[in-house]
């Protein structure tokens, strides 16, 4: 995949007392349909989807979560979902929207999983780009789903991100190092297949990152993670989503889990899939993105009719 020729360039939204969202908006008057990235990402990661959705019918808006790409950092220093979601719901009031489809990819899968718990009445539907689940242990295992094995070694980012951030932020010290480091994520850390991104790709993508700042602001959902930064509410990722939910996994890539099927049976009891994307990773909106459009749009085609 390559860098599209049309970028949407991103607009800054406030959202609540001076706090601004920078957004990517394509296809106002459609059916409402928020793209919520992760990391090591920002909004440019749905930068093949947008026009299409668009063109297919949606009001697509792909915001730049608080700390990311071109937001504003947090306010309060909180970086967990309940902020990601507040922030998200009063971006549905500054739109006029009551409700919308949410499609997720990584951190903004979880995302995604947490606001539509916490508001079930804002989230139409769910589209899960990745094997991100709700964490339901118990459930897991009264339906004979064994624990999750180790993590590889491959996994060492998440101890350093999320208990030594600002010691990894004072080694990478130059912007070519924070570029350099996050473009690890798109390559020998097998996240994804090794040809999936070339030279312009991971120039475009990591870009944002050059800033010390942006990438000290995406450690902080690690050290929520490992606990280490307090969180403004509860997490409610320890439920399952009643919503319609589409779930894409791409099979080339390390950090998937197994038994994928029968967790998302009981994670997702509304779920389309999931559906294996072969000779694909991680990143499901860059990679293979004539396909999550496809799939999106015949997942949201009975709201399309409706327009």
């Amino acid at each position: 995949m390559v860098v599209p020729t049309e970028i949407v360039e991103p607009v800054r939204i406030e959202v609540r007392d001076g706090h601004r969202l920078a957004v990517r908006r394509r296809g106002d008057g459609g059916v409402p349909l928020l793209l919520v990235h992760g990391f090591p990402c920002t909004s440019r990661i749905w930068s093949h989807n947008l026009l299409p959705l668009a063109a297919a019918g949606f009001d697509v808006v792909a915001p730049d979560l608080r700390g990311y790409g071109d937001s504003d950092f947090a306010p309060d220093g909180c970086y967990d979902f309940a902020a990601f979601d507040t922030d998200l719901t009063d971006l549905f009031d500054r739109l006029g929207w009551n409700r919308a489809v949410v499609a997720g990819h990584d951190l903004g899968a979880m995302v995604g999983i947490d606001l539509a718990n916490r508001y079930p009445d804002r989230v139409d539907r769910l589209v899960i780009l990745d094997d991100s689940m709700p964490d339901l242990p118990e459930a897991f295992a009264a339906a004979g789903i064994p624990p999750s094995p180790a993590k590889p070694a491959v996994y060492d980012y998440q101890r350093r991100q999320g208990r030594h951030a600002d010691e990894l932020v004072a080694e990478l010290n130059t912007p070519e190092r924070r570029r350099r480091y996050v473009g690890e994520f798109f390559g020998h850390r097998l996240w994804c297949p090794p040809d999936a991104f070339d030279e312009a790709d991971l120039a475009f993508l990591t870009e944002p990152y050059s800033d010390a700042a942006r990438l000290r602001a995406a450690f902080a959902d690690y050290e929520v993670v490992m606990g280490t930064r307090p969180v403004s509410a509860p997490e409610l990722i320890d439920r399952p989503v009643r919503q319609q939910a589409l779930v894409l996994i791409g099979t080339d890539q390390v950090t998937k889990g197994e038994h994928a099927e029968q967790r998302c049976a009981i994670a997702f009891p509304e779920a389309v899939g999931p559906f294996w994307v072969r000779g694909a990773g991680h990143f499901l909106p860059w990679e293979r993105p004539e396909l999550v459009n496809r799939a999106i749009r015949a997942f949201c085609g009975d709201l399309l009719l409706r327009r």
